[in-house]
């Protein structure tokens, strides 16, 4: 089940997020929280000041400990418990308020990515997995989440303590403020030498776990396949290297980061060592007072340590920066198939006339085979056609053109006359209802599962659909009935019943268009002959489309088309057919007799 990365595609992303300005993709989504921005920045700006004035203190305090009344004393103390208080209000509001923030941004960006993946078509998902689009809405919201509740802050704040403790510095030993400032070259070296190996590192690490997840979606999902062909250790050695390659890519990520940190740690705290040397030099001879020296001291500390605070969030930022192209990618990805500016509307009530006018049409995936080579068809309002021929014929095909999940590469397709890319998706497609031939069965009970086909349909309109479709016994017989969940892609049912449920849920839709797709092909004998007699009713006063293999559901059809190789190769009623001696007659042949 393992599937190897595309590794040359994600190299070329990865290069993209050596620039942290990736993070501007996250501007429309914090715009709307501007106010709550700004007082966040008050709250930050508030404790940074406060921080910045401490020092002062701590040096009027060192300067006149020996000369000042206790009363003055006790005013320096108190002014310090005053300054703590400051610092701890404005603390929590900075944690409260950008906490908040992350959490209202990164809700915003799940929804925005989620809304534009689910109306993307079905080609987007043929070059990227489930589990990797589920991964980046997940563990990439989560670390902007965590660079935006807290990285940033604390990257600000530390901004404001290194702009304000350099002023402050220089204003208190301009000296020794330049013998500090020799440091920052060989700081700022390794930063920038180490930072892009880091954002290459980050890229990677999260392009293996995106790469983790999507493999361990496809291998659950067919979970019974894996375990029916005995593949489980297979799929574990698959799932195993590729989390592998992850904790190897991640390792590599923190080994760098350890570096770094220690690196800059190390150069910055030896100037301070440094520094200190001289001033003390500098109280013994006079030059400055100790509490000048204590507060130049707490200063220097105050820059070293945000710039080594800084070192390390920098390389938050482009995980965040890594994590926000690829979400970006998302919700800028192009798609196939577009809603036109400036729709069309359908006249009501919908007839329900289809046209295929020269269409062409290669799969994506397969651009080398043409799944409709020059489709002319036209079926008429209330008409029963069905589609017939060997597999890969393009029978299935024709129903996912007609829901527009594909442009043709040439020719037109329209419904009631009005070619499809000239109407808004959503607005033929309430017009039209779908039996898949893979039903798909959502985690909810019975009842919403079949309600699914209209939301707004009664329990007793629910019921009756479901009865038409030969499913009310066995729903009824579950253990709480209609409201009984039905598991994981419909675990707890037959294929048969997922069928049956599909079916009653293109009842209820009651649309003017019915695509049928293999709708029987599960059922057994006596289910199938309840639910054909169903459809045959159904399809009385709507245009239907059958997709069979199985001949017996078809020869009532009004006329049956013939595919192969994506053309239609003959037309006509079931005995008309079977005279022609043609590829019809050859599958009735091998269905309908013995040997």
């Amino acid at each position: 089940m393992a599937r190897q990365p595309q590794l040359t595609s994600s190299e070329q992303d990865r290069e993209k997020s050596k620039n942290i300005s990736a993070l501007r993709g996250l501007r429309p989504f914090l715009k709307p929280y501007r106010f709550h921005a700004f007082l966040a920045l008050c709250a930050l700006t508030l404790t940074a000041s406060v921080s910045l004035m401490l020092p002062v203190a701590v040096r009027r305090v060192v300067d006149n400990f020996g000369t000042e009344s206790d009363a003055l004393l006790d005013k320096y103390f108190l002014a310090a418990l005053g300054f703590a208080a400051l610092l701890a209000v404005g603390t929590a509001l900075r944690y409260l308020l950008v906490t908040k923030l992350g959490e209202l941004v990164v809700t915003d960006i799940r929804k925005a990515v989620f809304a534009r993946v689910i109306n993307m078509s079905p080609s987007f998902f043929e070059t990227l997995m489930t589990g990797e689009v589920l991964s980046r809405i997940t563990t990439d919201t989560t670390v902007i989440q965590s660079v935006i509740g807290s990285s940033i802050s604390i990257a600000l704040r530390n901004v404001l303590l290194f702009f304000g403790g350099l002023a402050l510095m220089l204003f208190t030993s301009t000296k020794l403020t330049l013998m500090v400032l020799l440091v920052v070259p060989m700081v700022i070296v390794p930063i920038m030498v180490l930072g892009r190996r880091l954002r290459r590192l980050s890229r990677e690490n999260q392009d293996w776990i995106a790469e983790s997840s999507g493999n361990a979606s496809e291998a659950l999902l067919s979970v019974q396949t894996v375990q029916a062909f005995t593949h489980e250790a297979q799929t574990r050695a698959g799932f195993d290297r590729v989390t592998d390659l992850s904790l190897s890519a991640a390792m590599r990520r923190i080994n760098t980061r350890a570096v770094l940190t220690m690196i800059v740690i190390f150069l910055i705290f030896t100037g301070v060592v440094v520094v200190l040397w001289m001033g003390a030099r500098d109280v013994r001879a006079g030059g400055m007072s100790v509490g000048v020296l204590v507060q130049f001291v707490i200063y220097s500390v105050m820059v070293a340590g945000s710039v080594g605070a800084l070192s390390e969030i920098w390389s938050e930022l482009q995980r965040a920066a890594g994590a926000t192209e690829r979400l970006v990618e998302l919700l800028y990805a192009e798609d196939s198939v577009l809603d036109p500016d400036a729709p069309k509307a359908l006249a009501l009530p919908v007839k329900g006339e289809i046209t295929f006018a020269d269409v062409s049409f290669r799969y994506p995936a397969r651009p080398d085979a043409p799944a409709l080579d020059h489709v002319d068809l036209t079926i008429q309002p209330g008409e029963t056609v069905a589609l017939v021929g060997p597999s890969g014929a393009g029978k299935t095909t024709i129903i996912q053109m007609l829901q527009r999940f594909y442009d043709p590469v040439s020719g037109e397709v329209r419904l009631d006359g009005v070619p499809l890319p000239q109407m808004q998706r959503e607005a033929f497609r309430q017009h039209m209802a779908l039996v898949p031939q893979d039903p798909v069965i959502f985690a909810q009970s019975a009842r919403d599962n079949i309600r699914f086909g209209r939301l707004d349909a009664s329990d007793a309109e629910v019921e009756a659909a479901a009865k038409t479709a030969a499913a009310h016994e066995f729903i009824s017989a579950l253990p709480e009935g209609y409201d009984s969940p039905l598991g994981e892609r419909g675990v707890m049912l037959s294929g048969g019943q997922k069928q049956r449920i599909a079916i009653a849920r293109a009842i209820l839709r009651d649309a003017p268009v019915l695509l049928l797709d293999e709708a029987t092909s599960a059922l057994d004998a006596e289910s199938e002959r309840l639910v054909q007699a169903a459809v045959d009713a159904l399809s009385q006063d709507r245009t239907t489309i059958i997709v069979a293999h199985r001949l017996a559901t078809v020869k009532k059809a009004d006329r049956i088309i013939v595919m192969d190789e994506g053309r239609i190769v003959a037309q006509g009623r079931h005995d008309d057919l079977v005279a022609q001696d043609g590829l019809y007659a050859k599958l009735a042949r091998l269905q309908f007799t013995a040997g």
